[in-house]
C-alpha cells in the first residue's frame, strides 16, 4: 500500500449483529485510491453486509465505515454530505426483465437527473450497443452484469462498490471486466468488490482481505498469499530425509515430508532436486507437480460455510442504489 495515495475506503473495528447472529465482528480494512481490493469469503462470511453498510443501506452495531477517506459517521450520527461519488451494483442485480437495457438506463437517468445523453455513453462503455433494445430478462448473463454495472457509472462514479461481479461470467466476460475495472483504476478510480472464489479475483485485485464467519483472517496482496501456500514438487524419493537434508543444505527448506512418505518440495526445480538426490546416493522414482489451486488456498484460510444471517430487509424489497452511487 502507498502511503501517499488517499484513502477511498475505511473500516474501523466494524460490526454487525442481528438478533441472535453476529454478521461481521471487529473488521477493519483500508483501501487506498486507485486499486482494485476484494472481500472473499463463502457465503455467510459478512462480505455483502460490509458492502450494504458501506453504500448505507444498513447502519452498523459498532465501528466506523468511511467512503472517500477520513469523516466517516458513526452508528447514530447524521448523514454527512458525501466526499466522494459512489456507484453500487448489489445482488440481486434490480433489472426489471421486461424493460430494454436502454429503458432501464432513462428510467435511472431520470430519477436522478442525469440528461439522456449520459445513457449512451455508459452503453458504448461497457459494450451494450447491440444490446441497447433487449429487454433485460432476454440478455445473456454478461449482458445482465454489463447493464447493472452501467446503471452504476451513469453519475461517473470515481468509487464502485461491486457485489459478486464475476458471478455467472463465461472467461471471456470476466477477462471483459477485470480489463475494464484496471482502466478505470488507470484513471484514478477505485474498486471494492465481492466474490466467493480467489481464483476469480487474483488477476484483478491489487489487495485481497479474507474473511471466515464474519472475521478477517487474511489481508494483503496477492502475491503475499501464494508465498505462504506455495506450488510443490511431490517427490517419491528413498529414503526422503535424506534427500530433504541435502535440499536444506542447499537453501532449499521449505520441503515437507506427507503421510504417505513422499517429500513436497517449494521453489526448487526439477532438476535441482535431482542434483541433490543424486549428491546424496537417494533414488528418486518419481517427481509430480502438485500447483495450489487459489480457491484450495481459499479453503485452508476459512471455516467451513455456515447459513446467512437474516436479509437485511426481510420481507420488503430492499431499496435500491441511485444510478450515480449512493452518497455518504
Amino acid at each position: 500500500m502507498s502511503a501517499g495515495r488517499p484513502l477511498a475506503f475505511s473500516v474501523r473495528g466494524l460490526s454487525k449483529r442481528y438478533d441472535l447472529v453476529t454478521g461481521i465482528e471487529n473488521v477493519s480494512f483500508t483501501v487506498p485510491s486507485g486499486t482494485v481490493a476484494a472481500l472473499v469469503g463463502p457465503a455467510g462470511a459478512g462480505k455483502s453486509t460490509i458492502l450494504h453498510i458501506l453504500l448505507g443501506l444498513l447502519e452498523p452495531t459498532t465501528g466506523t465505515a468511511a467512503v472517500g477517506g477520513p469523516g466517516s459517521r458513526r452508528p447514530g450520527e447524521p448523514q454527512r454530505r458525501p466526499a466522494a461519488v459512489v456507484g453500487g451494483m448489489l445482488m440481486p442485480r434490480g433489472l426489471h426483465p421486461a424493460r430494454s437495457a436502454r429503458d432501464h438506463l432513462l428510467v435511472y437517468a431520470a430519477a436522478a437527473g442525469i440528461e439522456d445523453a449520459r445513457v449512451d455513453e455508459v452503453i458504448q462503455a461497457v459494450g451494450l450497443g447491440a444490446w441497447a433494445r433487449t429487454r433485460a430478462g432476454a440478455l445473456p448473463a454478461g449482458s445482465q452484469t454489463r447493464l447493472a454495472l452501467a446503471t452504476a457509472l451513469l453519475g461517473d462514479p470515481q468509487l464502485l462498490i461491486l457485489d459478486e461481479p464475476m458471478a455467472d461470467l463465461d472467461a471471456a466476460e470476466r477477462g471483459w471486466l477485470q480489463d475494464f475495472l484496471r482502466r478505470h483504476t488507470r484513471r484514478g478510480g477505485t474498486v471494492l468488490l465481492s466474490s466467493e472464489s480467489l481464483a476469480t479475483v487474483i488477476p484483478i485485485a491489487d489487495n485481497i482481505i479474507v474473511l471466515s464467519e464474519g472475521s478477517v483472517v487474511y489481508q494483503g496482496t496477492p502475491a503475499r498469499l501464494r508465498r505462504g501456500h506455495p506450488d510443490r514438487l511431490v517427490v517419491a524419493a528413498s529414503p526422503p530425509i535424506a534427500l530433504a537434508t541435502m535440499l536444506a543444505a542447499q537453501g532449499f527448506t521449505d520441503a515437507v515430508i506427507r503421510p504417505d512418505g513422499r517429500l513436497a518440495v517449494a521453489e526448487a526445480t526439477e532438476a535441482q532436486i535431482r542434483a541433490a538426490a543424486t549428491a546424496v546416493g537417494v533414488r528418486v522414482d518419481s517427481i509430480i507437480a502438485d500447483q495450489i489451486h487459489p480457491d484450495r488456498v481459499l479453503a485452508a484460510l476459512v471455516k467451513p460455510a455456515r447459513p446467512a444471517p437474516p436479509a437485511p430487509y426481510a420481507g420488503i424489497a430492499p431499496p435500491q442504489p441511485t444510478p450515480q452511487g449512493i452518497p455518504r
